[in-house]
């Protein structure tokens, strides 16, 4: 894995299981509750609840093929990201940068470095992942990534609040993917 990025502003790591609760509090800041508003990933205006939970990232530590990448600026966790090899495709989820820190390219160079590793250690050739259909703005920033939108379509997990609390009936997930 490479050490830092060539701004050496932060460096990436795997994620470890002292590093559960710093994860789940860095996700839940991005996506949940007022605090979320201050980037622009937040999911505030379309779900309340939790974004995820100790158990479901300890599962991903866990699993088999999955990484949680860790970009750390000194001794603060300001990125994260689950990656997971399926194959010839790599699976890129739980996205999240400090929403004090959007905006100042943290996201690109995590990005970057999740497709790196699905690449040229998996030797993955294509990346995917599922955002919410109506996050325009977020689907809009992966398009200039790269990435592009499938046009299929997968259910928004109503009724399980794992996933959040939806405050919206229009909820659905597209698939984007980029050939590495």
């Amino acid at each position: 894995m490479q050490a830092t990025t060539a701004t050496d502003r932060f460096a990436f790591r795997a994620a470890e299981p002292a590093d559960v609760d710093a994860i789940v509090e860095l996700v839940q800041s991005a996506y949940r509750g007022e605090g979320s508003k201050q980037g622009w990933t937040t999911e505030a205006d379309m779900l309340d609840g939790q974004r995820t939970d100790a158990a479901g990232v300890s599962a991903l530590l866990a699993a088999p093929g999955s990484l949680v990448l860790l970009a750390e600026s000194g001794a603060r966790l300001v990125a994260c990201a689950h990656v997971e090899c399926q194959g010839v495709t790599a699976y890129f989820g739980m996205f999240s940068v400090s929403p004090q820190l959007q905006g100042g390219g943290i996201g690109r160079a995590m990005l970057g470095e999740a497709e790196r590793i699905a690449r040229g250690e998996w030797g993955c050739r294509q990346m995917q992942m599922t955002v919410i259909s109506i996050r325009d703005e977020l689907i809009a920033w992966y398009e200039r990534r790269g990435y592009r939108r499938t046009g299929v379509f997968k259910p928004f997990p109503y009724g399980d609040e794992r996933f959040g609390i939806p405050k919206r009936d229009d909820l659905r997930f597209e698939l984007l993917v980029k050939a590495l």
